[in-house]
């Protein structure tokens, strides 16, 4: 196997979608252990992060199989190994297989069963549920799909803890609320590739203004939810503070979208998107030593 193919099965999991995955799990499991972790937790978190990282390629893999179609008609997926026919059907069936299963048995026989079992409800979740179903059924894909990309969080929590706490609740309902606002203000700029796809995102549906109120309704729910942390005693003023000046800026970047839209005013609605979820999080790890 030369270089070229090692590339292609790799771009297939999507290797930056699952940095952010892995670092989300990570985040539930510093915060499941109070203190600094003992080198038990340190060599379990190695391990559950991989273990997931490696069922979460194997989710990614099996949406890009499933999605060629789709992905060669988009500009921004036509590039997939699988949209440009690099690699066979049963190539990435395979190697998806391959991932999901070893992953599975990592953290079954090294980090324990509920983990496992959460983890694979989560790859039958974004993989089927989500991929085969509900994304070229409704516009509420992202919604209800959302409950998948929530997951890490809660992965996180069950591998160091063995169990699920309301902490881990309150992660995953940040990351469940954050999802739509974050992936609609993609797809309002690349509505006419999600057109030419078929597929029922909110913009192709509902509308371009409808889209937009719905983003902003979103932040402000989802700004109550990021203070949930504080108010729950799960972090302190630092965490507070990010929090605060985060979801305000996500709030107004859905605020000048309703009032006024630009594709360029969504890309940066889009990009501070991710840069709201990724500090956030950072700022619980932060806060959670301090």
């Amino acid at each position: 196997m030369n270089a070229s193919v090692v590339r292609q099965f790799y771009a297939l999991m999507k290797p930056r979608v699952i940095q952010l995955i892995v670092f989300c799990a990570l985040i539930g499991m510093v915060l499941a252990v109070p203190g600094l972790p003992s080198r038990e937790d340190v060599r379990i978190a190695l391990i559950a992060c991989f273990g997931i990282w490696l069922v979460a390629g194997a989710a990614a893999a099996f949406n890009c199989l499933v999605e060629k179609g789709i992905d060669a008609k988009m500009r921004r997926t036509a590039w997939r190994p699988t949209a440009k026919g690099e690699l066979s059907d049963w190539q990435t069936l395979l190697f998806s297989a391959v991932l999901c299963t070893a992953g599975s048995w990592l953290l079954y026989a090294w980090v324990n069963p509920l983990t496992m079992w959460l983890t694979l409800a989560t790859f039958v979740g974004y993989a089927v549920i989500y991929t085969v179903i509900l994304k070229p059924l409704t516009p509420q894909n992202i919604v209800i799909g959302g409950a998948s990309g929530a997951m890490p969080p809660v992965l996180g929590w069950a591998a160091l803890r063995g169990e699920v706490g309301p902490e881990a609740l309150i992660l995953f309902l940040i990351i469940f609320l954050w999802t739509p606002p974050h992936f609609w203000a993609l797809a309002l700029y690349r509505v006419e590739d999600y057109r030419k796809s078929g597929l029922p995102m909110l913009p192709v549906t509902h509308g371009n203004e409808f889209t937009r109120l719905q983003i902003l309704l979103y932040t402000i729910v989802l700004f109550a939810a990021c203070l949930m942390p504080f108010a729950y005693g799960m972090s302190s003023w630092l965490y507070l503070a990010a929090a605060l000046v985060l979801s305000a800026g996500f709030t107004w970047y859905g605020f000048r979208l309703w009032r006024e839209y630009s594709d360029a005013l969504a890309r940066k609605t889009f990009r501070f998107s991710l840069i709201h979820l990724s500090v956030l999080f950072a700022a619980l790890l932060v806060d959670h030593y301090i």
